[in-house]
């Protein structure tokens, strides 16, 4: 899990010793604060639901297993209207935490390639202690769900008419490229 500063809006810590063996399920639903909260800290005009439903189990003796489904309901700036948008998120979470020295956290080198498959199962993330924030977890999940450029439908950015042509480059180096151009 990667180090974070501040607190999540929707921290929500386990101890990793203390899982039951068929393990533990968790609801994170934001609250009001926390809401606007999450709404500043990724630059939205509201959040206006935030709700995951996710188990946590034991994962080979030290590691930890979380899987679950994170639910949204975004409102964000059009790019190019700037006008509300509101979006839902719907976001299928899966992380598996080992702690931190595990050689389950390494990729091991066999014959000195290193094997990596894009489709299989990211390696664990680490992490220190005997505690995790899996609302901190949820909360990258959020995070990456949201779109970086909403757009509303039919927007578009039109090109000026004022716009000046392009100015045709001069002098021996440009002369050499277009010399060169010419041949090919």
């Amino acid at each position: 899990m990667t180090a974070r500063h501040q607190t999540s809006p929707v921290s929500f810590r386990i101890n990793v010793h203390r899982l039951p063996q068929k393990g533990m399920p968790v609801a994170i639903e934001a609250d009001a604060a926390a809401r606007a909260a999450l709404a500043e800290a990724h630059d939205l005009l509201s959040v206006e639901r935030f709700h995951a439903e996710l188990m946590v189990r034991q994962w080979k003796n030290s590691g930890v297993r979380i899987t679950g489904t994170l639910r949204a309901d975004i409102t964000q700036s059009c790019v190019v209207t700037l006008d509300p948008l509101p979006a839902g998120i719907e976001e299928n979470l899966g992380a598996t935490l080992v702690p931190e020295g595990s050689r389950l956290a390494r990729n091991d080198i066999e014959g000195g390639e290193f094997v990596l498959d894009a489709e299989g199962p990211d390696l664990p993330e680490t992490f220190s202690g005997d505690t995790i924030d899996v609302g901190a977890l949820v909360e990258e999940f959020f995070s990456l769900a949201i779109d970086p450029y909403p757009r509303k439908p039919g927007s578009a950015v039109e090109a000026s008419a004022d716009s000046e042509p392009a100015v045709e480059e001069t002098g021996p180096l440009f002369e050499g490229l277009r010399k060169l151009g010419q041949k090919s």
